[in-house]
């Protein structure tokens, strides 16, 4: 099978689509591998790396794309990219299609692309193998985000969030006890906060609570999310709801109603943010102000750790990545209820259900 691994063009997406060793895997098993020139260039990757892994170094972005059966990226394909895809071949990467615009799905579907999204791999235990280190990294970078951004010189409110000797921590509340909520916590109480994290799950609570038993746990609710973002310095929404838009939490509202000047770092915005305030931000300008409160919406945190998120992703994502390649994509997907379920779009039609059952995309499968 010949395989594409091109640059990424999404602003500091500095992540790359598979490194030298996932690529050396493929090519001792007799697959082709054509990397875009320094596509790996911002996760410390060399194309003289990659050639000596087997892979050939193409010049030429959409040369990767036309040469490629099987397409692996990092970030949502741009319009330009899509444009560049062969018909009948296959996608993987973070897709979030619940979040993209609908003109991206027709094209997938036009041009009959298989598309597999990294997000919603699922074993049969409910985990997320392949989004779990991108989880676990942007559950630990929130900790970091917020104590620089509560800061006065960040325009915070100048305070620590461990406090000292006869001074309060900060109150930290994470909405979802998932794996970003537990980094997230681990995080946070490793800096010294005090925190509270919320979720509708009473097993997911009850892992929190017995991994780290100083964390107050809460059921969601809408009175308990008010009660508690009212009183917060640092709000993280850490809700994923696989294949679907992220739901609404924290209403306009309850945002007017947080602290001045406190935190919140909406780790969801990837899939279309849990709050009705939020919308997507870079890293060159990642906050904003919001009724009296600091909002950091970066879609793609794990994005500036891109050595180490990539070194993770590529170790849990290269089984499902070698079945694909050396089964072809319909004998994995039959193979593989886990890969399965993350097919969005195959031979022109919409198959995940969540995607169909928002009816978003009606009338297009």
């Amino acid at each position: 099978m010949n395989i594409g691994i091109p640059k990424e063009r999404r602003p500091f997406e500095l992540r790359v689509g598979l490194s030298p060793a996932g690529v050396d895997i493929l090519t001792q098993q007799g697959h082709e591998v054509y990397v875009e020139h320094e596509a790996g260039l911002g996760a410390g990757f060399s194309d003289q790396e990659y050639e000596k892994s087997g892979a050939q170094v193409v010049y030429s972005p959409d040369e990767i794309f036309i040469r490629a059966d099987f397409t692996l990226k990092v970030a949502r394909p741009l319009k330009e990219e899509l444009d560049w895809l062969r018909p009948n071949t296959t996608i993987a990467g973070l897709l979030h299609l619940a979040s993209a615009r609908q003109d991206k799905v027709e094209v997938l579907l036009e041009k009959k692309i298989t598309s597999i999204a990294y997000e919603q791999i699922e074993t049969a235990d409910g985990s997320r193998p392949v989004l779990r280190p991108f989880s676990q990294i942007g559950g630990k970078i929130a900790a970091s985000v917020a104590a620089r951004f509560l800061q006065n010189n960040w325009g915070g409110k100048g305070i620590l969030l461990g406090g000292i000797p006869g001074v309060p921590p900060s109150e930290v509340v994470i909405l979802g006890g998932g794996v970003v909520g537990r980094y997230a916590a681990e995080a946070f109480l490793g800096l010294g906060a005090h925190v509270t994290v919320i979720d509708k799950d009473v097993n997911a609570l009850q892992e929190v609570y017995n991994r780290f038993p100083t964390v107050v746990t809460m059921i969601s609710t809408k009175r308990n999310i008010e009660k508690a973002t009212s009183y917060a310095d640092v709000v993280v929404g850490a809700v994923l709801v696989s294949g679907e838009r992220t739901p609404i939490l924290i209403t306009r509202e309850m945002m007017r109603a947080m602290k001045p000047r406190s935190v919140f770092i909406d780790v969801s915005i990837d899939q279309g943010g849990c709050a009705e305030t939020s919308r997507p931000t870079m890293h060159d300008a990642p906050t904003y102000v919001e009724e009296g409160v600091i909002h950091y919406c970066v879609p793609n945190m794990p994005g500036v750790v891109a050595r180490t998120a990539t070194h993770a992703f590529v170790n849990a994502a290269m089984p499902y990545l070698v079945e694909i390649a050396n089964q072809g994509v319909g004998g994995a997907i039959a193979n593989n209820p886990a890969l399965e379920k993350a097919v969005n779009t195959h031979d022109g039609k919409l198959v995940h259900l969540a995607l169909l059952s928002t009816g978003v995309y009606d009338g297009l499968e």
